[in-house]
């Protein structure tokens, strides 16, 4: 069982974050914290760990979107399947490109 998380957003003036720099960043990665850098109170920038921001990324792709809603439509269809059942056809492919095939002698 997976342990939940609660992230944490934190506001802090950028001057503060460019001494910290090196500590938020570790708490970013680590902890999953967030930080909105402020210059005169007015949030300008973020800082988020750079896996998350990836996966933020590719959810902006239009095709990763319509592949999103193509999925969902087959759920809402009743169109899925037992997990099991899957895993289980991925095993069988994968044994069968494992298996080197035998060559015959001349």
């Amino acid at each position: 069982m997976r342990k939940k998380t609660t992230s944490m957003v934190h506001r802090i003036p950028i001057t503060k974050a460019r001494i910290n720099l090196g500590q938020l960043v570790r708490r970013v990665h680590l902890n999953k914290e967030y930080f909105i850098l402020e210059k005169g109170g007015i949030p300008v920038a973020g800082i988020m760990d750079a896996e998350e921001l990836e996966d933020y990324l590719e959810l902006q792709d239009p095709e990763v979107q319509r592949q999103i809603e193509k999925s969902n439509e087959d759920i809402r269809a009743g169109r899925t399947r037992p997990a099991e059942e899957l895993l289980a056809e991925l095993g069988k492919v994968r044994r069968k490109k494992t298996v080197a095939p035998r060559r015959q002698k001349a």
